[in-house]
């Protein structure tokens, strides 16, 4: 299976039933070691020898990456991420996490995360490690930043906190919300890898977000008792949210976010029960322990792209070093560029990234049938966060008329698990953009960007990624990139 064929598998979602998927995941990934070995956590890999690859030590542990994927170093320390970053603050004493009910430690811990309250979006669909305290009543509260999702629900013992560890990909904590002892945040592996893995831990899928919906539509009708199913960019809006509340301004569309399960489970026609500009929740449930009574549209779309591109992302990282670990084992650790690479190398990684590319420019992305806006500030808080080029233009302004944002290249390129991919494959990326945004490249997949689109980003892109501007410049002395995209 190449690079292209895996992709597109890994991103059709989940499609068997999210609960039966997840317990024979978990049930498989536990006949491998003993629940009291589980219960310590995995054990850490020992440092390999110089020139030695990892895929050469022997290692005690339950995670199947250690195996497919012994130079990531999964049950490793995970070191380059927002916890434990704030872990090492909390150590420190620099930082404090406070206890003030009803949230426990969840006010505190989005301040010393710098993830705003408007970010809040809710979902009742069952998809937690918490799912007998979710339902449509007690909607799972999701906080976020670029790189970090903090889960939250009314009267929980534990916290859960997702982030994107830029060598491992996505990390997983607790924290027990107990006022009478120290807050601790405590790091998850199989309880949440067994639906936050691209096969299920079944071998050769790598650790993924999920964003999904939990419902579907057949001739006009909502199904929902059905498959969750994860969504992208690419997916109509009328068949997105399934399980999540949406609020405000959507024009009149139908969608299935604010649509609740049926007490018989028959299909439900969309246009009857289809409910759009929402301006607050307190219609479907008691907001008043929430931090907010909104689950913001534009919050609940930036959650959706950045979970599409991160899983690009997380893929490009593990399937990239792979392909280098083939070739010579121990290269992937080091700062290979893409002349470096042999041809039968470089032509595999083409096959690997382009979808990367493709993600990162919106190909294929949905239009909008209508304006969508929304009312909770978070479109404010997400503009003001930057970069800008000096005419005051940054990749996070949005559109929301036809698109989600004016110009249309995933913001996370300035994230760190972006700029921690092998050198290599991030080089790779910065030709097919120059090739793309200069417009030496017209092919049909990127007929959606005009010129203006494409000058734009470059600019941008120029102004504010130093390494980016690098090897644009070093592009147009080759003479491989016009001074203006055409």
């Amino acid at each position: 299976m190449n690079g292209s064929e895996l992709t597109q598998q890994e991103r059709r979602g989940i499609r068997a039933p999210l609960a039966r998927l997840c317990a024979a995941a978990l049930s498989l990934a536990l006949s491998a070691r003993t629940a009291g070995a589980l219960a310590n956590g995995p054990s850490a890999a020992p440092a390999p020898a110089p020139g030695k690859s990892l895929r050469q030590i022997p290692r005690d542990s339950a995670l199947i990456y250690d195996r497919d994927y012994p130079f990531i170093d999964y049950s490793g320390a995970a070191t380059r991420n927002d916890v434990a970053r704030l872990e090492a603050r909390l150590a420190s004493g620099k930082t404090t996490l406070r206890f003030a009910p009803p949230r426990g430690y969840l006010d505190s811990l989005l301040e010393a995360l710098r993830i705003s309250p408007t970010s809040q979006t809710l979902v009742f669909s069952k998809t937690s490690l918490q799912t007998q305290l979710i339902s449509p009543a007690s909607p799972r509260a999701i906080y976020f930043n670029d790189d970090t999702y903090v889960a939250w629900i009314r009267d929980t013992p534990q916290i859960e906190i997702n982030t994107m560890d830029s060598a491992l990909g996505p990390v997983f904590y607790t924290l027990d919300e107990r006022s009478d002892t120290p807050p601790r945040l405590q790091r998850e592996s199989l309880r949440c890898l067994s639906c936050h893995d691209t096969f299920s831990l079944g071998g050769g899928g790598v650790p993924n977000f999920l964003f999904l919906s939990a419902y579907r539509i057949e001739d006009g009708k909502v199904v929902t008792n059905t498959d969750a199913t994860q969504t992208t960019d690419a997916t109509p809006l009328t068949d997105r949210w399934g399980g999540w509340y949406v609020t405000g301004k959507l024009g009149g569309l139908l969608q299935l976010g604010n649509v609740l399960p049926a007490d018989d489970d028959r299909p439900i026609p969309l246009a009857s029960v289809s409910r759009a500009d929402v301006a607050n929740l307190d219609a479907f449930f008691d907001t008043q322990p929430y931090l907010t009574d909104w689950s913001d549209v534009v919050a609940v779309l930036v959650f959706e792209h950045q979970v599409d591109v991160h899983n690009l992302i997380i893929h490009a990282n593990y399937k990239s070093r792979a392909l280098l670990e083939r070739e010579s084992p121990g290269s992937s650790a080091e700062p290979l560029g893409w002349d470096q690479l042999s041809p039968p190398t470089r032509r595999r990684f083409e096959v690997l990234l382009e979808p990367l590319v493709r993600g990162m420019l919106f190909v294929g992305a949905a239009k909008f049938p209508t304006p969508l806006r929304g009312n909770s500030g978070y479109a404010r808080w997400f503009e003001s966060q930057g970069p800008f080029d000096p005419a005051g233009r940054s990749l996070r302004d949005f559109d929301l008329d036809t698109r989600l944002f004016k110009y249309p290249l995933s913001f996370l390129i300035y994230s760190r698990g972006f700029d921690e991919l092998v050198p290599s494959a991030k080089e790779y990326v910065y030709r097919r953009l120059i090739e793309i945004l200069t417009g030496r490249d017209t092919s049909p997949a990127f007929a959606s960007l005009s010129s203006a689109d494409r000058r734009a980003i470059l600019e941008i892109l120029e102004a504010t990624k130093p390494d980016f501007a690098h090897t644009l410049e070093k592009a147009r002395v080759a003479g491989l990139a016009a001074n203006r995209a055409g």
